[in-house]
């Protein structure tokens, strides 16, 4: 029956369609349709409650985490923390686009190898994007680059996708890791490749628009595609809360509270709790000014908390329902019997928009086994089911609404998820493609 598949579609889908169209805020998209959607499967309040539970039990961690990481980030952004890497960078750069979009990729790419996407935004956005801001570059850039770059590093064995296969397949996770390095190689030179285009076209963009980069570095940030952002540049904030004489002692409380949040010694949250305790006394020792500085920041922490709150109901809902499951298992009992030889590889094409219908437990612990299942009935071995199924889905794993790591990242950029997907999706799906033909070619994934 599918019918609870239908609903889950449609769920699904009615909130990707108003998260595009930014008719809404995030907030009531992801509150009221699941609630609607729960209602039309025959469950009631009660249980509705249930399923919020769970799904708040599983982003609360990142709610604590994502409040005081921007207070943290915010309190160093003020004492003047990224002001000497930003110009340092222009400097280097002399304001070339292309390099900065590179760079992006390559800082996106060793902050990704503790395998936690949380922690790569947290320690690229805050550093990079007064960067994009002071040069004009599109924000929505450079949440690309950084999500794809790290969804690419996201096949380390320690990653989340690699864990939960090896976990269905019954296989020492190291083992299903290393076919995969050249692929992660060859999707890093691929990334850089389109760092290095989509540099290229931004550059064009800025230079048509303000003449010259150079002039753009001191004009006033307006884009087409998304709502004006204020520039935190040195040249424009309060030059009063700045602390060069902090410098140093701020690099290294950043340095250590980032390393204690690799090293995962104490929950994040946690961690940013402290740097925030101890980052306001040391720059700011008046108690005025450490309110002033917790108000300042506090609205966008709080704002974006809500929405990470929000997005938990949303994966609680649609996961206590079992209407993640169920949509999972459907989709492949409609497909044609034509298809099913193929079904890896079909299933693989269409990965990356299956991140906009599945959460990454659906896709692995419901839909891979299934697949699996038929496939291995037509001889397909179910390693080249699993590396097809990996390799067309997870470069997208941060456009999905699913994702909490890209939550995180939208509230640190001040962006949106719709015009994040618009933006990013095509570029990512294509990427995708690209590599899984490249598995294709080098025999990763068999026929």
């Amino acid at each position: 029956m599918l019918s609870l598949s239908i609903i889950g579609f449609a769920t699904i889908l009615i909130i990707v369609l108003l998260l595009i169209s930014g008719k809404v805020t995030p907030i009531i998209a992801l509150v009221l349709v699941p609630i609607l959607g729960a209602f039309a499967a025959g469950f009631g309040m009660e249980a509705i409650g249930d399923f919020f539970n769970e799904g708040i039990v599983d982003v609360i961690e990142v709610v604590i985490m994502f409040i005081f990481a921007i207070l943290f980030f915010g309190i160093m952004q003020d004492a003047g923390l990224f002001d000497p890497l930003i110009n340092k960078m222009i400097a280097i750069s002399r304001g070339n686009v292309i390099a900065v979009s590179v760079g992006s990729v390559i800082i996106a790419a060793i902050a990704q190898l503790d395998g936690s996407g949380a922690s790569t935004f947290l320690i690229t956005i805050p550093a990079l994007l007064p960067l994009y801001k002071r040069l004009k570059m599109n924000p929505y850039l450079l949440l690309l680059l950084i999500g794809g770059s790290a969804s690419i590093m996201n096949m380390l064995p320690w990653a989340g996708p690699l864990g939960r296969t090896a976990s269905v397949l019954g296989m020492d996770v190291t083992e299903l890791w290393r076919p995969l390095i050249p692929i992660q190689a060859i999707g890093m030179v691929l990334m850089i490749g389109l760092a290095v285009f989509l540099g290229y076209m931004e550059k064009r963009r800025i230079t048509k628009r303000y003449g010259q980069i150079e002039l753009a570095a001191t004009a006033e940030a307006v884009f087409d595609d998304e709502p004006a952002v204020e520039d935190t540049s040195a040249a424009d904030k309060d030059v009063s809360l700045a602390r060069p004489k902090l410098l140093w002692i701020n690099v290294i409380l950043a340095i250590a509270v980032i390393g204690v949040l690799v090293w995962g010694i104490i929950p994040a949250g946690f961690a940013f709790m402290i740097g925030v305790s101890i980052a306001l006394p040391l720059n700011y020792p008046n108690v005025n000014d450490q309110i002033a500085r917790i108000r300042a920041h506090a609205p966008n922490a709080l704002m974006m908390a809500t929405i990470i709150l929000a997005a938990g109901s949303f994966l609680g809902i649609l996961s206590g329902t079992g209407m993640l499951d169920s949509i999972a298992k459907d989709i492949v009992k409609v497909l044609p019997a034509i298809v099913a030889p193929y079904l890896h590889l079909i299933i693989g094409f269409f990965g990356v928009p299956f991140d906009l219908l599945l959460s990454t437990d659906a896709y692995y612990f419901a839909l891979l086994p299934v697949v699996d299942q038929i496939a291995t009935g037509f001889e397909i071995g179910s390693l080249s089911t699993a590396y097809a199924m990996i390799i067309g889905n997870i470069v997208g794993t941060f456009v999905s609404p699913f994702s909490p790591a890209l939550w995180l990242a939208l509230g640190l950029a001040g962006l949106e998820m719709g015009r994040h997907i618009r933006y990013s999706l095509v570029w990512m799906w294509g990427l995708s493609i690209v590599l899984l033909i490249i598995a294709l070619i080098v025999g990763v994934i068999a026929i």
